[in-house]
């Protein structure tokens, strides 16, 4: 299953939200400098592609279907925004952490905001993880978002769980995005047209809901032939026998959270008991320090699957 929000053709839920938006822009009442903020993984960018198609292809063959929420293949700018080529659209990914990247980045979307528009249309920046841009890309990016030139749009997303400088969110609208649990397994439901999610174990259901986050671990179970019955425990000693924490970017990147989901498990079986607490802070800070200082996590591992595994 695809994730890559810009490649995203249907769009699920949100049916009200969006139709604020459509009657916002129809009426030039659409501000623009808008965040959209809420928890990672319930689409908030794929949100934003969608209106982004509904505004571009208003004047296009095979515009925006409003009714489904869905982007037609066939349509003009959905295919130049999938190659990077749209003339009139500008994305930031502060996927990339490092600080001339960032910068140059921002810079670069500084002279693109300068330069005329195509065909005198509306021009769209969107910039994906703000809460991850660095101080001086944020600086670069305040100058621009102040007195932004007429007729430019500038979406954030934003990730709700870390905070944004304060004179981001004073420039901006905030829309906060939200689903609830019922929604989220539908639409999780929807993307892959399967019951994995009611199949899955409680270890990794009661928490693990967000149809991004349920995606990622659909693929990595189907691709690793793994049984969505299997316990957070079991499955902890799978990745360490069969070194997939090596072999995995996904694991790699969500590794402290199935061990603190773990510990999660025993606490609460265990009623909150201290000795877990102080084990799992171990554990975890000992994970934290081979991420921060590039270092190897195996011996760590092959501890915590002594200790807490197999003791």
């Amino acid at each position: 299953m695809n994730l890559i929000p810009v490649n995203n053709k249907n769009l699920y839920g949100y049916n009200e939200f969006f139709l604020s938006i459509k009657n916002m822009y129809e009426n030039n009442k659409l501000p623009n400098k808008i965040i959209f903020s809420g928890s990672k993984g319930i689409g908030k960018s794929t949100f934003a592609y969608h209106i982004i198609n509904f505004i571009f292809s208003l004047n296009e063959d095979c515009k925006y279907d409003f009714k489904n929420n869905i982007i037609s293949e066939e349509n003009y700018s959905y295919n130049l925004i999938k190659k990077s080529t749209h003339p009139n659209f500008f994305l930031i990914s502060s996927d990339d952490e490092k600080s001339n990247s960032q910068i140059s980045q921002v810079r670069e979307m500084i002279d693109f905001t300068n330069k005329s528009s195509f065909n005198n249309n509306s021009k769209i920046i969107l910039i994906d993880n703000v809460e991850k841009l660095n101080l001086n890309s944020i600086n670069a990016l305040l100058k621009i978002i102040e007195e932004p030139n007429d007729d430019v749009f500038f979406f954030l997303i934003h990730d709700s769980k870390i905070k944004i400088i304060d004179t981001i969110n004073s420039r901006c609208i905030k829309f906060n995005l939200f689903l609830n649990n019922d929604q989220k397994i539908k639409i999780f439901d929807k993307l892959i047209n399967k019951n994995f999610y009611s199949s899955l174990n409680e270890d990794f259901k009661n928490i693990y809901n967000n149809p991004g986050d349920l995606v990622l671990l659909y693929n990595f179970f189907n691709e690793n032939n793994i049984d969505e019955k299997i316990s957070i425990d079991e499955f902890l000693k799978l990745l360490i026998s069969k070194s997939l924490f090596k072999k995995s970017a996904y694991i790699k990147s969500n590794l402290s959270y199935f061990i603190e989901l773990f510990f999660i498990k025993k606490i609460y079986l265990l009623n909150s008991n201290n000795s877990i607490h102080n084990i799992c802070k171990y554990f975890l800070e000992k994970i934290s320090n081979c991420n921060k200082y590039n270092l190897d996590i195996e011996n760590v591992l092959i501890e915590f699957n002594g200790k807490m595994l197999n003791g």
